[in-house]
């Protein structure tokens, strides 16, 4: 059985027809091209201090994240936000759904069913996964992975500022320290 790796789905994002959306399990985030954006009339993104990381291990920064847009795939109507970066466009991966919108979807893949169900309350919708895959792997392009380490900066910048707070609290103590110590010494003269 051949790994299906990553699959697309046709849906809708205003009233431009996406017949190949790129669904990713890797992707932390949805993504856009600004040229979709751009395309889908969009005036503004909200800024974002995001940084990505691509599959080449390279950092990118986006030009910020547009919320709260209607994404149809089939009957169903689902809310997503979406990272918007200014990016090459290649074989029509304008748009990744990563790991947020599979999870909002409820979707389940069955890799022995070859078969991605999407969910919504009591309704599901099933796609073969093989079926929709019509191009090969080399043709993706520049967009295959991309992880928001955001949070990481953050964590480390937090952690950094605490060292320095800690050595600046060392450094005086140990000034205070030595300043009683001339003190002393003056005194016993």
């Amino acid at each position: 059985m051949k790994d299906p790796g990553n699959f697309q789905i046709p849906c809708i994002i205003w009233d431009i027809n996406i017949e190949k959306a790129l669904c990713d399990m890797g992707a932390s985030i949805n993504l856009m091209s600004l040229t979709m954006m751009r395309t889908m009339k969009i005036e503004e993104a909200k800024p974002t201090r995001m940084t990505l990381q691509l599959d080449d291990r390279t950092f990118k920064f986006p030009h910020g994240v547009v919320e709260d847009l209607l994404v149809k795939v089939g009957e169903f109507i689902f809310l997503a936000n979406f990272v918007v970066l200014d990016m090459e466009e290649e074989a029509n991966t304008s748009i990744i759904l990563g790991r947020p919108f599979l999870a909002t979807t409820g979707a389940i893949i069955d890799v022995q069913k070859r078969e991605l169900v999407l969910r919504f309350h009591e309704e599901k919708m099933v796609f073969n996964v093989f079926k929709t895959m019509s191009y090969p792997k080399e043709s993706i392009g520049e967009c295959m992975m991309v992880d928001s380490i955001e949070q990481i900066v953050q964590g480390v910048l937090e952690e950094e500022q605490c060292e320095g707070t800690i050595e600046l609290e060392q450094q005086a103590s140990s000034e205070e320290l030595q300043q009683g110590t001339m003190e002393k010494s003056v005194m016993l003269k």
